[in-house]
């Protein structure tokens, strides 16, 4: 396999890296960013992707392969902008690619591709999933064959605007000794038609069961979730955004209520941390993304990997960045 907690491919740029298993290799759905010299700012204006690549890695060598261009944002209809991190659930024989993008308002909404083959390349439904906002889905399949889309994120993922149910342009995150935002979790139809319901709030608790304030920036949520089953118990792990690290909490139930447990990844080169998870032949991998290929520019990523481990107990032990 490519050496670890190096770039897994350097002619573009790439971040938020979705890993899943597909015919006994690792596909890798990461985001692209475009170089250009605008400037940076907490709207995020800075991340101005257009297009999925998807990349595809195996044991039995260390080339990374770029399958090419999946999807493109001129070919969705709804879409005006900034197709940010995507995800992809194999169900019904089907590959579906969820990706949120900007509506023609300017609003993030979660849309969904469709493929017969994990690599692409991917056909666009003509709207957006109903009743969806926010960015960065992750999507999980459990053992049920139950589909999860987690997803949301502060600031310039407009999560903090619709704590009144609907968008306010003028939303603000709650007073610091209030609880934290909440993750939504939208339960996908059968048909992977639309979300079953309403998207539910994901609760992240501390060690005493109490909700995660505002105000706990080590600790409570941001954006970037990601889920995945360890031992039959469900880790819910997320970017804590301004303090840069990559946090875990668990639960018996997919919907939660999650309690807080560690720190799975220290900060990394560049304002943003955003990862994934994965098992294959018998090893977890922590997927993620730093700006040390470019010199630190923000929107100028590469997509790196590294063993994730677990204690007895089942905490995962924290990984630190290694750097020169």
């Amino acid at each position: 396999m490519k050496k670890q907690n190096t770039p897994l491919v350097t002619h573009i740029f790439t971040a938020d890296p979705s890993a899943h298993v597909f015919n006994d290799k690792i596909y890798i759905y990461p985001s692209h960013d475009i170089p250009h010299n605008g400037e940076d700012n907490d709207n995020g204006d800075e991340y101005q992707m257009a297009d999925y690549h998807i990349l595809s890695m195996d044991e039995n060598s260390d080339e990374v392969i770029d399958h090419g261009e999946a999807l493109h944002q001129d070919q969705v209809p709804w879409v005006s902008e900034q197709m940010w991190a995507p995800d992809v659930v194999f169900t019904n024989d089907t590959y579906y690619l969820v990706f949120p993008a900007r509506d023609k308002e300017g609003n993030f909404r979660i849309g969904i591709a469709e493929s017969k083959n994990p690599e692409g390349p991917f056909t666009p439904r003509d709207n957006y999933i109903e009743g969806s906002f926010s960015i960065d889905p992750c999507s999980f399949k459990d053992d049920d064959g139950k589909v999860y889309i987690y997803f949301g994120g502060l600031w310039g993922g407009q999560l903090e605007k619709y704590r009144t149910g609907s968008f306010d342009k003028n939303g603000t995150e709650p007073p610091k000794n209030e609880p934290a935002v909440f993750p939504k979790c939208g339960i996908m139809k059968s048909d992977m038609s639309g979300f079953e319901g309403s998207p539910l709030d994901i609760k992240i608790l501390d060690e005493n069961g109490s909700p995660l304030l505002a105000g706990d920036e080590d600790r409570r949520y941001f954006e970037g979730p990601w889920m995945h089953k360890y031992n039959g118990k469900y880790y819910f792990s997320y970017s804590t955004g301004t303090t840069h690290k990559i946090a875990y909490a668990t639960s018996d139930n997919p919907l939660g209520p999650f309690t807080y447990q560690g720190i799975i990844l220290e900060p990394v080169i560049g304002w943003t941390t955003h990862h994934s998870i994965v098992e294959y032949h018998g090893k977890w991998y922590l997927f993620y993304h730093d700006s040390e290929y470019s010199g630190g520019i923000n929107h100028r990523r590469c997509v790196k990997y590294c063993e994730l481990k677990y204690n007895d107990d089942g905490s995962i032990q924290t990984i630190t960045p290694e750097y020169k």
